[in-house]
Order: C-alpha cells, then structure tokens, then sequence
C-alpha cells in the first residue's frame, strides 16, 4: 500500500483561498474495489441549464396550489400539499411560503383553521383575513364556511 498526498484548495467564509494537504491511502497493485468505480451519490444534472430540479417543480406545484386560493376563502398545510400531488409533504408548504415571494400567506392556516403563526405575524395574518371577509369562531376560522376544496384531478402529475 503507498500513501498518496493530494492538495485541495478550500475557500473559507472570509474570502481567503488556502490549500490543504489531504491523505489518501491507495493501493498501487489495485484497490478493494477490483476495477469497479464509485457509484456517484448524485444522480446527474440535465444538460440544459435551464431545466428545473426536482426541488423546484415541488415548490411550483406548491405555488401554484397556494394561488389557486381565491380571496375570502383558506386552506390548510396538508390540504395544499395533496392538491400539489405531495400527501404528507405540508412541512414542505411551509417552507414555500417561508421563502416564497408575492405568495397569499395569509390563506394558509394549520388544521382546524388554527393560525399556526406567532406574535405579530399571527396578528396580521388574523387582521388580513378579516379584512378578506373571514370569520372566526374564537381563535379558529369557520371551516364550513371558509375552507377552499381543491377540485380533483382525474389524472395526477408525475
């Protein structure tokens, strides 16, 4: 077995490129993995650029979902997510509306139509759902009244 040095050149947070001496054990005769490579861990990048990840058409199937929501009307996390064609992915709709521009945040709430924000944010959203014509019914919107049912797709996007 012969140990090899291979030098890296990192960058740190401070704008300072530096090289750093990596050990690498390698077998010259021929490595346990007789002649096979590495799988590579991340499947490839289209070859077009402009071809959106994985990541990105799940955060525009939830933005869309989430603009479908017409005024006066709200919905849940979880409902916006099986809409999206994602069941069980509503930690994921918060995430876009966390990052999303230009979004109504305010017709998202938690099941049961409980404001899942807090502090000042809860009391705007509050305020801005009231001003769409929602009711409460204590701390909760009136469900019945309010909740947008998604129109079901009789064929589901892969």
């Amino acid at each position: 077995m012969a140990n090899c040095f291979h030098w890296i050149t990192l960058a740190n947070p401070h704008r300072l490129d530096f090289a750093v001496k990596k050990k690498s054990n390698s077998n010259k005769e021929g490595s346990n993995m007789s002649g096979k490579s590495r799988a590579n861990p991340r499947p490839a990048r289209s070859s077009d650029p402009s071809a959106p990840d994985k990541s990105s058409k799940i955060r525009m199937r939830i933005e869309a979902a989430i603009r479908e929501i017409p005024r006066g009307k709200i919905s849940t996390y979880g409902a916006i997510a099986r809409a999206a064609g994602l069941p069980g992915m509503a930690r994921q709709v918060a995430q876009v509306l966390h990052r999303g521009f230009n979004l109504p945040w305010q017709r998202v709430l938690g099941a049961g139509g409980e404001i899942k924000l807090r502090g000042d944010s809860a009391i705007e959203q509050r305020l801005r759902l009231e001003a769409e014509g929602v009711r409460f019914r204590g701390r909760k919107v009136d469900m019945k009244r309010h909740e947008f049912k998604f129109k079901r797709a009789s064929v589901r996007p892969s």
